[in-house]
């Protein structure tokens, strides 16, 4: 593993006022991912914790969760699984719904996609409410795998999504 330079990942976050909704503080990471170091040590800091819990496995949460898992899997020569929403996986696929803060969801992953036992480690841009890295969770159990952690480049504390993951690893770079 290489070591970069330490850069502090919050001066890459942008605070976008009444985004999506009035009332909303969106946590935008197009900076981050704009600056090579800043991304670098993203990197660098979730294959370090990936590499911790000594998983078989990235999973990559759609679809920011592919920006960071992705890398993070190739750094540690693991594959990559993508959770997909629905309708984007093209063979046979276990599905979960899940409730999100506007109304319902669904996540897919192919039926085939982690052999039995295989230890997933779970990558996602922003831990929320927790309801969508809950579902992954799931969906990981459903086809017979553990979990052998969540990490996240984003917490918003306020939101309570690391209690509806009580039980699982979890981790985050940077929390608010």
């Amino acid at each position: 593993m290489r070591t970069i330079a330490t850069v502090d990942l919050k001066r890459f976050i942008r605070d976008v006022p009444d985004f999506p909704q009035p009332g909303i503080l969106f946590r935008d990471i197009t900076p981050l991912l704009a600056d090579a170091r800043a991304f670098q040590q993203a990197i660098s800091n979730l294959a370090d914790e990936a590499s911790r819990r000594q998983p078989s496995a990235i999973v990559g949460i759609e679809s920011r969760g592919f920006l960071f898992g992705s890398p993070v899997a190739d750094r540690l020569g693991l594959p990559f699984v993508p959770v997909r929403k629905p309708g984007k996986l093209p063979s046979a696929r276990m599905s979960v719904e899940y409730t999100l803060e506007y109304g319902e969801n669904q996540l897919d992953i192919h039926a085939d996609a982690l052999a039995a036992g295989a230890r997933a480690f779970v990558i996602d841009d922003l831990l929320a409410t927790g309801g969508t890295a809950r579902a992954t969770a799931k969906l990981i159990e459903l086809v017979g795998a553990e979990v052998a952690g969540l990490a996240f480049v984003i917490e918003l504390t306020a939101l309570g999504g690391r209690a509806h993951l009580a039980g699982y690893d979890l981790v985050s770079l940077l929390r608010y």
